[in-house]
């Protein structure tokens, strides 16, 4: 084979760069995932506005210790009784009460601002409680403990214990929401004051109620035992105080396509297909069956193909390796491009990123060039060009 004209190191150069640049980087080269973040969660402005108050709160605590605390206690005491209730005390603790991404405090304290400040100057001392007086008395963003909407009306089972202290009122403490209980497992009625379906009350007073899970299948109970149920879930039915299943696939009460037959299960049944390859379907030779949903189809087995409508082996042509028809000069050639490729990417690892470019351009120097002097690199060279 004559050899191909010397075309200068560009194009190998090039073409070893490609080479290395298809191979998987190291990890830190890699993108990152971006991560997944669930949609935040809208609070009430009730809660804005508690938050709020409690960061306040926290300041004029702050303000306090880091001013004072050691030293001349008459001197404090005059100094502290003029720093209690100013401006600048006030300035201060208003300057941190919202952090920098909490737009819905920030929100809220530029409408409320003139408010603590005529809280702060002019009615601390006939209303020290601020929460009250400002969430719930003066915006009406928020309701007395146990009551709930715009009104503030009792939750049901009372404000005192509301929910009868076994469930959650939707919009408690708030002018939101719908006063309705959201009861824990195993209680159920409006105001979570009685046991729900598959529950007994194992005890009950006037302050306190327990319930206990029924027996499995039992809707209704008098006790934990089998023998305790008085109504049945659906799918069993009651007999002497024993829940027993149904055979709905002996009864009308299944419902099957033509095609699928009725399995019974506990306290229901499934409609299942009907399998036709499980009988001897598929006469030609070389067929297998495949069930398919209502019905079936006879294809090829492995190995075979289907011509005129019969399945014959499939001929696969025996293909000879890339490396099969190679010297070893050339496998040595191939050797020291592959040792070229691992240089340069330890040195880009060894570059943490600086000098990147630069390490990549070395080893590919370095891989080429090895490439290049050998005296059977046309051919090689020649035989990826073609594809083999």
């Amino acid at each position: 084979m004559a050899s191909l004209p010397r075309r200068g190191l560009v194009p190998p150069l090039l073409w070893g760069l490609t080479l290395f640049l298809s191979l998987p980087g190291p990890v830190w080269l890699q993108p990152s995932p971006l991560p997944q973040s669930s949609p935040p969660t809208e609070l009430h402005p009730c809660h804005t506005c508690r938050e709020l108050v409690d960061s306040f709160n926290k300041g004029l605590e702050r303000t306090i210790r880091d001013n004072f605390g050691g030293g001349n206690t008459a001197w404090e005491e005059e100094k502290l009784s003029k720093y209690k209730d100013s401006e600048t005390r006030l300035v201060e603790v208003l300057e941190s009460v919202c952090s920098k991404s909490d737009f819905e405090c920030h929100r809220l304290l530029e409408l409320s601002e003139e408010l603590v400040e005529s809280w702060w100057f002019h009615k601390q001392q006939e209303a020290p409680d601020l929460f009250q007086w400002l969430c719930s008395d003066s915006l009406k963003l928020c309701c007395p403990s146990g009551t709930f909407g715009p009104s503030c009306l009792p939750c049901p089972g009372g404000a005192e214990k509301p929910c009868g202290g076994y469930g959650q009122c939707e919009g408690e403490g708030t002018r939101g929401g719908s006063g309705h209980c959201d009861c824990q497992a195993g209680y159920g009625g409006e105001a979570c004051g009685q046991c729900g379906l598959g529950y007994f009350e194992a005890e009950r007073n006037a302050s306190h109620l327990v319930c206990s899970a029924c027996f499995g299948p039992c809707a209704r109970c008098s006790g934990p035992e089998e023998s305790n149920c008085l109504q049945c879930k659906k799918g069993w039915a009651l007999h002497h105080l024993k829940c027993v299943d149904i055979d709905e696939c002996g009864t009308e009460r299944a419902s099957c396509g033509a095609d699928q037959f009725c399995v019974n299960t506990e306290g229901s049944y499934e409609c299942r297909d009907v399998d036709e390859c499980e009988t001897q379907v598929c006469p030609g030779e070389n067929e297998q069956c495949e069930n398919t949903e209502g019905s079936y189809r006879c294809i090829c087995a492995e190995g075979y193909k289907q011509m005129e409508g019969v399945c014959v082996k499939e001929q696969i042509p025996e293909s000879a390796g890339f490396f099969s028809e190679m010297t070893e000069d050339e496998l040595v050639v191939l050797q020291q491009m592959f040792f070229g490729v691992v240089i340069c990417a330890l040195a880009t690892l060894a570059a943490k990123g600086d000098l990147v470019f630069t390490a990549i351009f070395i080893g590919a120097v370095a891989a080429m060039t090895g490439y290049w002097l050998s005296e059977r690199s046309d051919r090689v060279l020649e035989g990826f060009i073609k594809g083999r």
